[in-house]
Formats: C-alpha cells, structure tokens, sequence
C-alpha cells in the first residue's frame, strides 16, 4: 500500500504541478486567440442567453433547458472547493494566489467555450432528451472509440463514484463539529434523499440542481456581500494585497511569487474544471437552436464559479486575520474568518453551506458518469448498478476516511483531462467554425439556426439535420 501511495503522490504531483496546468494554461490561451477573445467579448451575449434560457419554451418543455444544463454544471463546480480550497490557496500561497486563480478562469473559458460547443454539435438523443460529452465527440469526431471509452472510464469513477464520497464525507464532518450529528445516520438521510432525486432521471436532476444552485448562490453571495459592506473601507487594501502578493511585491502568508502562482492556478483549474472534460456532459443536455448558445452559457460558468463564488470565500478570509492564525487549515480558516465577522453562529452557517454545495455536487458528479455508463453500454441494467454504486459510496464516504482513494480520484481526473485537452485541440476547428457561422447570423438580424452542413466536412452528427432537407420537410 506504501508503494501504491508514493507512486499515486509521485504521479500527482507531476500532472498537477507540471504537465497538466502547462497544457491548460497554453490551450486556454490558444483558443482564446482562435476565438478573438470570445469570453470577453461576447460577455454580455452570455449574459443574455442564460435569461433566454432560464424560461422553457413550448419546443424545449420536453427537453432541458439551456439554464438547467448550466445549473448542472454549476451543481458540479461548486462544491467544497469554494469554500475550503480558497482558503487553502490563500494559506499556503498567499493573498497572491486569489490574483492567479482569476486570471486562470479568464483564460479557461475560451476552454470550456471550445469542450461545450463540441459537446452539443456531437450531442445524440436519448428519447425526449439529449446526451453527450467528451466521450461522444471523440467517438464521432475523432473516429476514436477506444478514446471515448478510456475518457467514460476515468470520469466515471473519479466523478461518480469516489468524488461523490469525498463530497458526503464532507458534509458529514462539517455537520458533526456543528451539530453533533452521527455520521452514519446523516450518511443515510444523503443517501436517500439522492436515491430519490437519481432514479427519477435527468428531468428530476436538472429540476433539482436549477433550484439548489439558485439558493445556494443567493445564500452564500448575500452573507459575502453583508461581509463586504461591513468592512467596505478596507476592500480597496485588500486589492492592492492581492496585487502586490501575487507578484511577490509584499511579504505574505505562503511567501513567494512562486507559491502565489502555483496555488493559485492549482486551485482555479481545479473548481472551475476549464477544460476538464466534465461540464461538457452537462451542456450537452440542453434543447438550443445553436451550439454555440450553451459554450457561451459554459463560459459563464467558470466566470460563476471563480469570479463570484471564489471572490465571496476570498474577501470573508482576507477581511480578517484567520489565514494568519496558526493551527488553522482549509474550511476552519472559512469557519473562523466568518466568525470574525458574524459571530459564534457561523460555523453552523458554514455547515448548511456545505450542505448546499456538496449535496448539488453529488448531483452533478453523478450525472457525469451516468451519461458515460450510457455511452459505454445502454442496457438499463448497468445504470440501475451505476445508481446502486454511487448511492453506496455516499454512505461509505460518509464514514470513512481512505486517503489512497482520494489520491487516486485526483490521478483520475488529471488523466481524464489530458486525454480531453488532447481531443479538444484536435477538433477546436469544429468549434471555431460553428462560431463564425453564430456570428455571421447574428450580425444578419437573426437568431442563429444550425444545420450540420453550416460546417463543411462535419459527419456523424446526429442532432443537426441538413438545412436542404429540413427546407423539404
């Protein structure tokens, strides 16, 4: 077991610190040349298809909404990240790394512009609804079956099955030091409340994940804010703190530049999954007349997760002394930054917290492998052992605490996402046209339409028919 632990530290340690954030970091930028910039750009188009998208129409009321498929992602990003790995990044980096974590997220859109654009144009139907992801767009684009099947495996077990149990693990720690709850009795109540939520299909999961990110957003951007209003005479220090820390001007917490840089891109690529290969299996489920509508919406997201979500957790810790306090690491330095500012009550507050963004991420992780079990066989009965899985590990996360598992999920995911960035260079030109052509009937007065033949060369599409023969319909 010894050697299995260095061995999955040693691999660890060399995708996340070296040849993983270097091939997110060189793509990001590539696809933000390729796409002129498109997630500033076209922020405010953003801005408004999610409001297009948070209303169902009478075409897509048998679908998923393009809100709803952004809410299952979201469900997904936001998780225990956002609260404990913030203050993990600022701990061990400095105030410094919150300055990298937001400059990364800038660049990962474009990234996650690119993954969720292909995800629809590869996209297939599954009865009333849609699947896809990383998997499918490999499959058909790439003509790489074997690939496809090697990304299902990896997300499946990182995503739905051991991140699951890291997210109940979570949730019942935090509940415990608060409340004094039972782990396996809570363990029990998570598990069946995500049982009944599961087995009701993608129409129940993206019902669910639209009404829990809208609160849990709400709640926890409010507090942030009161936090700010509180203290707004000392925000425009804290600015100039994590200017200056980021670019080692300042002595800080954590030391160096380096420090700052590395933790704050570690942790900025790991909750906001730009480029990952996991929110596109969300994005492929909404009913849009364009792909190009849903990579704008994804872009937003990593903009939610990073830009607002993580900026709340980073202004609660850097408005008090609580990253400087020895002895504290991870969600306690969350817990008593916002006891600093609320009072006692906050570590109860921290845990519905938790509560709100972990169960959402069992949602949205769970999802993840079910349309990859789907894709790798669509007999019912390997979903129906799929969902008993993922229940079980709740429970076993609920309790147990198996850091090798852990280690092994963050190998997983980093390998998932290599062999991601890898397709997604390969077939950016796909999603590079498909925005050319968005652009070209948007500056015509319409509202952009695609057929698989607005791309020359495209086949194996299987969701956009060909406009000659729609005009014949």
């Amino acid at each position: 077991m010894e050697v299995l632990q260095s061995f999955v530290d040693w691999m660890n340690n060399l995708l996340w610190s070296r040849i993983l954030i270097a091939m997110l970091i060189i793509l990001g930028v590539y696809f933000t040349v390729r796409t002129n910039f498109v997630q500033f750009r076209l922020i405010k188009e953003m801005a408004r298809l999610l409001g297009e998208g948070a209303t169902a129409t009478d075409e897509r009321k048998k679908g998923v909404t393009s809100f709803q498929a952004f809410a299952i992602s979201t469900a997904s990003r936001v998780g225990t990240g956002n609260l404990a790995g913030v203050a993990l990044a600022i701990s061990t980096g400095g105030p410094g790394a919150i300055f990298w974590m937001w400059l990364i997220a800038l660049i990962g859109a474009a990234s996650a512009f690119v993954e969720s654009t292909l995800a629809q144009i590869y996209k297939v139907k599954d009865n009333d609804n849609f699947r896809g992801g990383p998997a499918y767009y490999m499959e058909k684009g790439l003509n790489m079956r074997w690939m496809g099947v090697l990304f299902a495996v990896l997300i499946t077990i990182c995503f739905g099955l051991v991140f699951n149990a890291v997210q109940a693990n979570t949730i019942t720690a935090a509940f415990n030091a608060a409340f004094g709850t039972d782990h396996l009795v809570l363990g029990i109540i998570l598990a069946i409340s995500f049982a009944a939520i599961i087995f009701g299909g993608i129409r129940r999961i993206a019902r669910i994940s639209e009404i829990i990110v809208v609160i849990m957003a709400l709640i926890y951007i409010g507090i942030a804010l009161i936090v700010i209003l509180m203290n707004i005479t000392e925000i425009p220090g804290v600015i100039v703190l994590i200017v200056k820390s980021a670019f080692g001007l300042e002595e800080a917490i954590g030391g160096t530049m380096g420090a700052a840089l590395m933790m704050g891109i570690k942790r900025g690529l790991f909750s906001n999954e730009a480029g990952m290969g996991s929110a596109p299996n969300a994005a492929a489920t909404a009913t849009v007349s364009h792909p190009v509508k849903q990579g704008l919406i994804q872009s937003l997201g990593v903009f939610t997760d990073t830009l607002i979500i993580c900026s709340c957790t980073a202004f609660i810790i850097l408005l008090s002394d609580a990253y400087t306090q020895p002895g504290l690491d991870g969600i306690q330095i969350t817990q008593a930054a916002l006891s600093s500012h609320i009072g006692g009550w906050a570590t109860q507050l921290v845990a519905i917290t938790i509560l709100l963004f972990a169960f959402s991420s069992l949602i949205g992780n769970y999802y993840y492998g079910e349309t990859n079990i789907e894709f790798l066989n669509t007999n019912k009965s390997f979903l129906f052992l799929y969902r008993i899985a993922v229940v079980g590990m709740v429970i076993f996360g609920s309790v147990a605490q198996v850091k090798i598992v852990w280690d092994m999920a963050d190998l997983f995911m980093g390998l998932m996402a290599i062999v991601n960035l890898i397709a997604i260079f390969m077939l950016g030109k796909i999603a590079f046209a498909a925005l050319n052509d968005y652009m070209k009937q948007k500056k015509a007065g319409k509202n952009p339409v695609f057929y698989k033949d607005n791309i020359e060369g495209i086949e194996d599409v299987e969701c956009w028919s060909n406009s000659k023969a729609k005009s014949l319909s």
